[in-house]
């Protein structure tokens, strides 16, 4: 399944195993990639008028990012956000919820291929 497959919409009242979702990956931009070979993806799910559903994958490595507005729910995997702005590091791991905020910047450092489910 792809984010282009049909297949992979969600439909209402029929459940959809998030770990099951096929997220083909691709390598990261060069210039984002602070340590290791990390690769990443994701797969659209639904939308909902202008808010996109959907599941975000990447391999163990270390990234930095800018962050649109979205909220995400760990499915599996572990890996720690550093947040510029006041230095400050989480560790996340399954089912925890964290709210990101446009433009925030970021470094992921993945150490178990991490799986969420988005929305944005």
């Amino acid at each position: 399944m792809t984010d282009n497959d049909p297949d992979v919409a969600l439909a209402a009242g029929e459940p959809l195993s998030a770990s099951a979702v096929t997220v083909p990956h691709e390598a990261l931009d060069a210039a984002s990639v602070v340590e290791g070979l990390p690769t990443a993806g994701y797969t659209v799910l639904d939308t909902l008028g202008d808010t996109e559903i959907g599941v975000w994958e990447m391999s163990v490595g270390t990234a930095t990012d800018t962050e649109v507005d979205e909220v995400f729910i760990v499915v599996s995997g572990r890996a720690s956000i550093h947040f510029a702005a006041d230095d400050r590091t989480v560790v996340i791991g399954p089912g925890d919820v964290v709210r990101l905020t446009a433009g925030m910047q970021t470094t992921w450092t993945v150490t178990e291929t991490l799986r969420k489910i988005y929305v944005s």
